[in-house]
């Protein structure tokens, strides 16, 4: 299981965190059938990347501050092919703009997967890319 004290993260693609950043927040297209918003800790961002994202170049990772949320977040299981008994921290509300305290772009390797941020020498939040250019 993935600690609850991990730096959470939100995977998007550089125009949806434009377009969160003129709204004020982020509520993705899943948020009316799923009624949650996906994080994922750093440790396990690779897991959905892989099953929603691979070979996809155009996405950024989202760093979350906890205390600016807003919203409850629940660690809750995540599809049958994760590795057993991992939980997935789900925002339950929109994700405010204000609580992004860093944005990195989030490419895949040459095969067109993603590793961990440990594979990638990559790990906690690494600074701030908010003018990023995808």
């Amino acid at each position: 299981m993935t600690h609850p004290d991990s730096t959470l993260v939100h995977i998007c693609t550089a125009e949806q965190w434009r377009q969160a950043q003129r709204a004020g927040a982020r509520l993705p297209e899943t948020y009316d059938a799923d009624g949650f918003v996906h994080l994922s800790s750093i440790e396990q961002v690779h897991l959905p990347a892989n099953r929603l994202f691979a070979g996809r170049t155009d996405l950024v990772l989202l760093y979350l501050d906890r205390e600016r949320l807003g919203a409850e977040v629940r660690w809750e299981p995540g599809v049958p092919t994760d590795p057993e008994s991992m939980r997935f921290p789900h925002l339950y509300g929109p994700l405010p703009a204000v609580a992004i305290i860093g944005v990195r772009a989030y490419r895949p390797g040459p095969d067109g997967r993603f590793g961990t941020q440990e594979d990638s020498g990559r790990g906690e939040f690494p600074g701030d890319d908010r003018g990023l250019d995808a």
